[in-house]
């Protein structure tokens, strides 16, 4: 297992390297990552919707939204807030901050196509039939609890959530085995999702299924739409994400790497 301090150092070259992929790889790899936690979202309403939305079924969906993370970590893909951590070789001057913003950028709008992609197969695939519409009533009732959130309690969320999930990646290399990075990955994605933290790249997925569900089904929910996603849910969340992924970040570069370059 490697330490601390070893990951630290580990991170500097891996998240060089990440900034230095190509736009094409990076837009793809994002697709990849959106859709990897895309599954584990629609395994969390699947299995809400299946025990009426009691906290039973909420915390078995919390226990298998973490599929999502492992995917991404272990098959191989790009995930914006877990590259909140790139501000650890931006510090250590080795990537620029241009390089930096790309990344972010450019594997945003990748997640968003990737999870977009998966509302799309599940709504138009017809699966929020299941259970008599119940999956249905899931899908508007999580997408409509999300843009009914006031921006402070969706930013403080948001910051929350992803000290957990940069915590979960910066666990998962600690680990040099499967089973290793999957048990780093499941205890912090698991308690962000059960205590109804916001998590931007999960967040698109819930409220395009809600927007696509919205209009396929004729639900006729008027506070589910494309600028109260934007405005109400996606904005405020990002920002959080990325305050809480860089603090982690700063927190390991100041404890494990500032001083100690030669």
């Amino acid at each position: 297992m490697n330490t601390p301090a070893e990951i630290a150092q580990n991170y500097v070259g891996i998240g060089k390297k990440k900034t230095e992929l190509p736009v094409s790889k990076m837009l793809l790899l994002g697709i990849l990552a959106g859709l990897f936690i895309a599954v584990g979202g629609t395994a969390f309403e699947m299995a809400t919707a299946m025990l009426g939305g009691s906290i039973v079924g909420k915390f078995i969906g919390a226990c298998l939204f973490p599929a999502g993370l492992t995917l991404v970590l272990v098959a191989g893909s790009e995930l914006f807030t877990g590259n909140c951590l790139l501000i650890i070789p931006l510090m250590e001057k080795e990537t620029r901050l241009s390089a930096v913003v790309k990344s972010w950028v450019v594997v945003y709008i990748g997640n968003f196509i990737g999870s977009a992609l998966m509302a799309a197969l599940v709504v138009y695939g017809h699966s929020p039939s299941q259970m008599d519409n119940g999956l249905l009533n899931t899908i508007m009732s999580v997408a409509s609890g999300k843009v009914g959130l006031s921006f402070g309690d969706a930013f403080i969320r948001g910051i929350i959530c992803n000290i957990l999930v940069c915590l979960a990646v910066w666990m998962s290399f600690a680990a040099k085995s499967f089973p290793g990075k999957m048990m780093a990955a499941f205890y912090p994605i698991m308690i962000f999702v059960f205590c109804g933290f916001e998590h931007s790249i999960a967040n698109m997925y819930y409220l395009m299924a809600g927007i696509f569900a919205n209009s396929f089904y004729a639900v006729g929910n008027p506070d589910v739409t494309v600028g109260a996603m934007l405005v109400n849910n996606l904005l405020p969340v990002t920002i959080g994400n990325m305050i809480g992924g860089m603090a982690v970040g700063l927190s390991y570069w100041f404890i494990y790497l500032k001083g100690n370059r030669k």
